[in-house]
């Protein structure tokens, strides 16, 4: 159930408002037929086989879009058979954890790196193996999965939108009549543990910054 607030009240949708298959179908279908006739207007298509005429005959590209637009695309969407705390953990792997987990490491020496991993073309135990890549190959496998600067992996908008989350969430809770979350010393200790960038290895208490000491100027030569 989606629900949206009006900032009087905490309004509930109609049902069958989040996601429905066959507006998603329709959506998918043209964004898709953009993309391709920019790619055909780009000379990115190659054309083999009997599709080959189709590079010097405009008229057949236009017929088969015209087909393209007039079929109907299915969208496969259903309920998560485990609920969504199996989704939100099924997403969080690829939110919350980096390229390859230190676990599947296996050896590193002149040959490469040695890591786990599993081959879907094979069942049962043949599905997980081991694989060495050579050590400036598998760095560039890992830097493909690291963002670019600038781009985030996980962007809130609407609702929790980072500069009117907490106001937002605030303002839902007291209209759903929600009880406010009592938090302890130790949980703000641990958050504070937790934000902060420098942890002593000894200890695990984090860096108190007590004094910034500026330094000194020092004359010309």
């Amino acid at each position: 159930m989606a629900y949206r607030l009006s900032g009087i009240a905490w309004l509930a949708c109609k049902p069958g408002f989040f996601l429905p298959v066959r507006v998603l179908s329709r959506l998918f279908r043209r964004l898709f037929l953009e993309q391709l006739q920019r790619a055909q207007q780009a000379g990115q298509l190659q054309f083999f086989g009997r599709l080959a005429c189709a590079r010097r005959r405009p008229s057949l590209r236009a017929r088969a879009s015209r087909a393209l637009r007039q079929t109907d695309w299915v969208v496969y969407a259903k309920r998560p058979f485990a609920g969504p705390g199996a989704v939100l953990a099924y997403l969080s792997r690829y939110t919350h954890r980096i390229a390859i987990a230190n676990s599947r490491l296996i050896a590193h020496d002149q040959r490469g790196v040695t890591f786990r991993c599993k081959d879907y073309r094979h069942k049962g135990r043949a599905r997980y193996r081991s694989m060495t890549l050579a050590t400036d190959e598998f760095i560039r496998r890992f830097l493909i999965h690291v963002l670019p600067t600038g781009f985030h992996r996980i962007r809130h908008y609407g609702l929790l939108a980072s500069h009117v989350r907490r106001k937002n969430l605030a303002l839902a809770r007291q209209h759903l009549n929600a009880p406010v979350e009592q938090r302890s010393e130790n949980d703000a200790e641990a958050d504070e543990q937790h934000s902060c960038a420098f942890v002593c290895r000894t200890c695990g208490s984090p860096l108190r910054v007590l004094e910034i000491v500026q330094p000194e100027a020092r004359a010309p030569p």
